[in-house]
């Protein structure tokens, strides 16, 4: 069986296999080490929405979840300082976080396995304060000066999060709503349902739901990317980059939230970088697992693979007959 699947995963164009891979990072020491969930997200060099957004030119990859209170507690015990949110706790979504806490957990993400920090952060010693990143400094890239190139995890640009959210695995294009359809999403509390997303649930406890509970999946098989809470981005309202006090985008809608439009990849939100409110969290992107795609093997690439498959199923069978044979 580990044989047919292996061969079927080698007919699989390169592309769309890099789609297929989920995996798992472990950050923090101890008793308070936990994982962060990423999905792979393939089909490089695609097309933008009619939005203009969501065209990434590499593999890349994004948290499967939110970041939940939970992970920020255990990171904050491994020597994350300066971030608290708090505005809920256990699996809930790590909110009240302004841009700039949320970029110092990515850096901490990085600088604590030993990468380069993606964002010129300062603590003053009582708030934050960024600075670009210029030519001097080695990973600049004249295109984002936010984002240091050699770190290993950041916050997703908008295109990176809309990609994830809206697009389809098959790179064939866009649904309108973060729940793999282009029918607005049946508002739930909590569950993981496909085609609900928790919005229009009122300003009562509980509030939003644990990120492993946050609805229904994307194309991709992210979750909670419309609903529940919305999550800081990366890129500055213009997309340019180049201003450290330029507003920073949003996406996803949250759970009081009375409207399916808030989820749909039309809409877009920013606030200033400061803004720390209990319905703003984020989550984590970072760079690709997967190799570059490689050019689809020709057929008769594809034709020896086909005669190994049949030569190791044969050697195999012939071995289980001698051991029977042995056994009699």
């Amino acid at each position: 069986m580990l044989l047919i699947a292996a061969f079927a995963a080698f007919l699989i164009a390169p592309s769309a296999f890099a789609a297929l891979i989920s995996s798992s990072d472990t950050f923090g020491t101890g008793a308070n080490q936990f994982t962060i969930d990423f999905t792979e997200i393939g089909n490089p060099n695609n097309s933008a929405d009619s939005t203009g957004y969501g065209s990434v030119g590499y593999n890349y990859r994004i948290g499967t979840y939110e970041i939940s209170q939970n992970q920020l507690n255990l990171a904050v015990a491994s020597g994350l300082s300066h971030v608290t949110a708090g505005a809920w706790s256990g699996d809930k979504p790590a909110a009240n976080m302004s841009w700039f806490e949320s970029a110092a957990f990515v850096n901490w993400l990085n600088t604590s396995k030993g990468f380069q920090a993606a964002y010129n952060l300062t603590w003053s010693g009582s708030a934050w304060s960024m600075s670009l990143w210029t030519a001097g400094n080695a990973g600049y890239s004249a295109s984002n000066k936010y984002r240091n190139s050699l770190a290993q995890y950041f916050l997703p640009s908008e295109n990176e999060f809309y990609k994830a959210a809206f697009g389809k695995i098959d790179g064939s294009g866009y649904f309108l709503y973060p729940t793999a359809s282009n029918t607005a999403p049946t508002a739930v509390s909590s569950g993981t349902n496909s085609g609900t997303a928790v919005y229009n649930q009122g300003w009562v406890p509980p509030g939003p739901a644990s990120i492993y509970q946050a609805g229904g999946s994307s194309s991709y098989g992210t979750m909670g990317q419309g609903g529940n809470i919305q999550e800081w981005q990366e890129s500055s309202f213009n997309g340019l980059n180049n201003n450290t006090g330029e507003n920073r985008m949003v996406r996803g809608g949250y759970w009081y939230g009375a409207s399916s439009d808030a989820l749909d990849s039309s809409t877009r939100s920013s606030y200033g970088p400061t803004t720390d409110i209990v319905n703003l969290g984020f989550r984590v992107a970072s760079a690709s697992l997967a190799p570059a795609p490689a050019a689809v093997p020709e057929p008769g690439t594809y034709a020896a693979g086909a005669i190994l498959l049949l030569l190791a199923v044969w050697h195999h069978r012939r071995r289980a007959l001698s051991r029977r044979q042995r056994v009699a």
